[in-house]
């Protein structure tokens, strides 16, 4: 039986591992689809060498830029957004081989373009782990262009308290990749001045559970369109089994 599945930590909710299993099931696919919760990216290699039938995998927080390390090759996409979060394993002269990709980059390109208009011109992302590099990665393609929001303080990036309405209202297009709101604890969310958002305004969090998070239920009340990840994970998803199964463009 073929074994694909998750790493990452803490996994608390896992919309891959449900999604797969569904899919195995429906279309009789003999595989299965588990998490692999580890506290470091040193465990890591322990799931290759203990996962008899392992061919893929999925990546998700905090790992996306720590695995790279463990992966002998990245495709192009791979290279250029500095992340993975997908993983197939092969074996060369009797050695696990590992390929890494991002289909992330993929999942938010096709998520966001239909919401796109010619206005949004300028976006700021908020925060600067994995999920960030898929988005920066996409706005360089579509020639947007951007400011990253961190909590630290570094040369040509923003922090919170440097935020003021007026710069959100010249940044109608807003990223949220930091985990701020997520299940379980959906009462967080990134501290900005909502005050400066309109009906020009775009806020796509990344997050998909809950729904409809904090950020976006103030982002809402002030005039904004607002949208969460879920159909970016579907679109990903739909890639990552294109990818294991060779499918890729």
């Amino acid at each position: 039986m073929k074994v694909f599945g998750l790493v990452g930590y803490p996994l608390t909710q896992s919309f891959s591992q449900k999604y797969f299993t569904e899919k195995f099931e429906k279309e009789k696919i003999n595989a299965r689809y588990l998490n692999f919760e580890i506290e470091s990216i040193g465990e890591f290699p322990e799931i290759i060498e203990d996962t008899e039938g392992i061919v893929g995998l999925n990546v998700t927080i905090p790992y996306k830029e720590k695995i790279i390390s463990f992966i002998q090759e990245l495709d192009l996409v791979a290279r250029e957004a500095g992340a993975v979060n997908l993983i197939k394993v092969l074996e060369k002269r009797n050695k696990p081989y590992l390929v890494g990709s991002n289909s992330d980059v993929y999942g938010f390109q096709q998520s966001i373009n239909p919401m796109l208009k010619p206005h949004h011109t300028h976006a700021l992302i908020l925060g600067t782990g994995g999920a960030s590099k898929a988005v920066r990665y996409v706005f360089k393609e579509l020639g947007i262009d951007f400011k990253m929001v961190s909590r630290k303080p570094r040369t040509g990036w923003l922090t919170y308290s440097d935020l003021t309405p007026e710069i959100i209202s010249k940044a109608p297009l807003i990223i949220n990749t930091t985990p701020l709101g997520m299940f379980p604890n959906v009462e967080g969310f990134p501290n900005i001045p909502f005050e400066g958002m309109d009906d020009r305004h775009l806020i796509y969090d990344l997050i998909y559970n809950p729904s409809e998070t904090v950020l976006m239920q103030k982002a809402k009340a002030a005039g904004a369109t607002v949208m969460n990840g879920h159909n970016m994970l579907i679109l990903q998803a739909e890639k990552s089994w294109e990818f294991w199964n060779h499918k890729t463009d």
